[in-house]
């Protein structure tokens, strides 16, 4: 049997993802294009943004394991075929690595570093009061792999942490949860920091739109590390314009290379990040892809198998 790589790579990512792949998977077959094995022999796809169809006709398909985090566009795409099992990628490195940008983010409104920036670029030399952050409440929405990861590194480092999921979750150990939407507001109703983690379904997509900013207590701010498509850019520029929101870092957009005429990337209040947070490490993305190929193999249960209904 074979395994196909179906990809959106250019020659860097090639060179780093093939041979993490051939390392961690001996003695399978792998390829990069359909016309190296006949339709039948594949039923193995590992993917990142595969072209449209690349994944159509294989009718031994047994796995289609996502070699990101996110899985939407994946769920978006009608040729993908919804009778195959799909995996999601949990990595640990990509948790810890996003809770770090998490935590530098939160850090850097906290201590106003965004502003300190803008004054140096003015000249300007004033200081500003200092809080504790202890004094700081911030918001994580959404308690998955990477939620919960940041979210306690966040309490570790003595910020007043909650965090918020659409539905019910076991205990996180240093945070206090809430779920659901009547809870919603009165989370975000002390919140002096919103950090975005959730999926992209179609309950969350535009969740931060004029209503949600709304909810948010004035001088708030929003770290949005999960997907462009959570926000609503014009209610987001709208709510910054006002003063009601006091800045937001994004690393995530809803067209991304984000365009160079795009109003965020000269908005005084927002700090673009090119979507960096926590990218993918091929070393370890590669081993936990090749134990779900085993898993497969061995008729174990597949590790993160995405729930189509839910949409994560």
């Amino acid at each position: 049997m074979s395994i196909l790589v179906a990809a959106n790579f250019d020659a860097d990512e090639w060179a780093a993802w093939w041979p993490a792949l051939q390392a961690a998977l001996p003695g399978e077959h792998l390829i990069r294009g359909r016309s190296e094995a006949p339709a039948e022999a594949i039923d193995v796809a590992l993917v990142a943004n595969p072209p449209l169809g690349a994944l159509q006709g294989l009718p031994r398909l047994a796995l289609i394991q996502s070699l990101w985090a996110g899985v939407d566009k994946l769920l978006a795409d009608a040729t993908v075929p919804a009778e195959v099992p799909l995996a999601r990628m949990v990595d640990p490195a990509m948790n810890d690595a996003m809770a770090e940008t998490a935590l530098w983010a939160v850090l850097g409104l906290h201590r106003g570093t965004f502003a300190y920036a803008a004054q140096q670029r003015d000249r300007v030399w004033r200081q500003h009061p200092q809080r504790r952050a202890d004094e700081i409440h911030v918001a994580v929405l959404g308690l998955g792999q990477m939620g919960r990861t940041a979210a306690q590194r966040l309490a570790r480092n003595g910020y007043r942490v909650t965090g918020w999921s659409t539905r019910a979750m076991a205990v996180v150990e240093g945070i206090t949860t809430a779920a659901g939407d009547a809870a919603l507001a009165e989370v975000l109703a002390s919140a002096h920091i919103v950090v975005n983690l959730l999926p992209l379904t179609p309950a969350t997509r535009g969740i931060f739109g004029a209503s949600t900013f709304a909810a948010m207590p004035a001088g708030a701010s929003l770290v949005n590390l999960a997907r462009g498509a959570h926000v609503v850019d014009t209610d987001l520029l709208a709510a910054l314009d006002s003063g009601h929101l006091q800045h937001a870092v994004l690393d995530v957009f809803h067209s991304e290379p984000l365009p160079v005429e795009h109003p965020f990337w000269s908005h005084p209040n927002i700090t673009v990040l090119p979507h960096v947070a926590a990218q993918t490490d091929p070393r370890s993305a590669a081993v936990i892809a090749a134990r779900n190929v085993q898993a497969l193999r061995q008729g174990q249960p597949l590790a993160d198998r995405v729930d189509r209904r839910r949409g994560y």
